[in-house]
């Protein structure tokens, strides 16, 4: 990355600052960061992150491309979420007193939407953008004052997650899908997007999303019979496999963006837990025409992979333990921090292809079994919807 900082001071920084993040650091503040890389002051690193000249955009896209190198397969999944920070004061970039899905309640909190990219190799956080509330850009004077551009205007988060996507199909980073949580997955000019670049996704979405020409989805896996849950994996977690029962239906095409032989089939899925058969997640997908369910499940369960990235991005590599108010600062640290976390997730890749790890990860598109070659489907709307199956 040495050749976005024009200097050679400058070079010397981002390297120190980089390494300071993977290093034992117990906070990764601006002091322990300084001390731990040999600084007298944090002084240097700081105009590192807020006066310097250096584009963050830049070391991103270079950090897709050695992402796409060390991690990238035909198969891969985007995955977009967004994560908290937790903030005292007024005057941080984007910080008001909003939900966290991190702290779990409303906090005064600054949010940041993601894109990891995860494959069989491994997972990473890609790109980033911070979220900024209408009381910041309405209020173009406190903008200005925390350095942001005046081209952002108010964006919602799901704009902001189509912009990344849109970033990552240009990327060299080979997307094969996309899957994201009910607050994007519910956005139909998202889904719509991603139809028209012919990507699949298997999106989550409120029990409330309607399903078009058959009403509310949670109304519809109603009535579907018990032949229609089928036990299914969607990968492992910490405690082994994620079993539950998943019931699956293929939608009829509305229209088309592939002419009279589409290639492409939506579907509606529902997931149930065994245990408690009354928690069920639902999920809207499109997928090519040949899929079988076993691959839309594997593709919802990657989700989880940004979970895991942002767990590690903070426990490992300081992503939430900045202390910069400006936009400028935030887009930095952030960026550096993926950085860091980029460099663990490759060398891990690196270490299982060389068989010095302990474990090389299963990879996650192959299944022991065949769905057979009868698969639920829905017949046309009539009047009770039922549930057909048909070869």
């Amino acid at each position: 990355m040495g050749h976005h900082f024009g200097r050679a001071d400058l070079r010397r920084r981002m390297r120190d600052y980089v390494r300071a993040l993977l290093g034992p650091v117990g906070r990764k503040n601006g002091w322990q960061l300084a001390e731990y890389a040999g600084h007298r002051t944090p002084d240097g690193l700081q105009r590192l992150l807020n006066g310097a000249t250096w584009e963050a955009d830049a070391v991103r896209d270079d950090l897709q491309a050695y992402v796409a190198e060390n991690l990238g397969e035909d198969g891969g999944v985007l995955i977009l979420d967004d994560t908290g920070f937790v903030k005292k004061g007024t005057t941080s970039a984007g910080v008001q007193r909003q939900y966290s899905g991190t702290a779990g309640r409303t906090e005064n909190c600054q949010i940041g939407v993601f894109a990891a990219y995860a494959s069989t190799r491994g997972r990473a956080l890609v790109d980033r953008e911070l979220y900024l509330p209408k009381s910041w850009t309405d209020d173009r004077e406190r903008c200005r004052a925390a350095k942001i551009p005046d081209e952002r205007a108010f964006a919602t988060k799901g704009e902001l997650a189509k912009v990344m996507v849109l970033r990552a199909l240009a990327s060299p980073l080979p997307i094969a899908w996309v899957t994201a949580d009910a607050a994007y997955g519910q956005e139909w000019r998202f889904r719509r997007m991603l139809e028209e670049t012919a990507i699949g996704y298997v999106l989550a979405v409120p029990k409330s999303q309607q399903v078009p020409r058959f009403g509310r989805i949670d109304h519809l896996f109603t009535q579907a019979p018990n032949e229609a849950w089928e036990k299914h994996s969607c990968g492992d977690g910490a405690k082994g496999p994620r079993v539950y029962h998943w019931a699956a239906v293929q939608l009829p095409a509305i229209e088309d963006f592939d002419g009279d032989r589409p290639t492409h089939q939506r579907w509606a899925l529902a997931r149930r837990s065994i245990s408690r058969p009354d928690e069920i997640a639902y999920y809207l997908g499109y997928a090519p025409a040949d899929t079988d369910v076993n691959r839309l499940v594997q593709v919802a369960g990657r989700r989880w992979a940004i979970e895991e990235c942002f767990q590690a991005a903070k426990n490992e590599c300081g992503l939430d333990q900045y202390e910069v108010r400006r936009y400028v600062g935030w887009m930095r640290h952030i960026t550096l921090s993926m950085l860091a976390h980029a460099f663990l997730a490759a060398t891990t890749a690196q270490a299982a292809t060389k068989g010095d790890a302990e474990t090389v990860p299963t990879p996650w598109f192959r299944s022991p079994w065949r769905r057979s070659a009868d698969s639920w489907q829905l017949t046309q709307p009539g009047p009770d919807h039922r549930f057909a199956s048909t070869p």
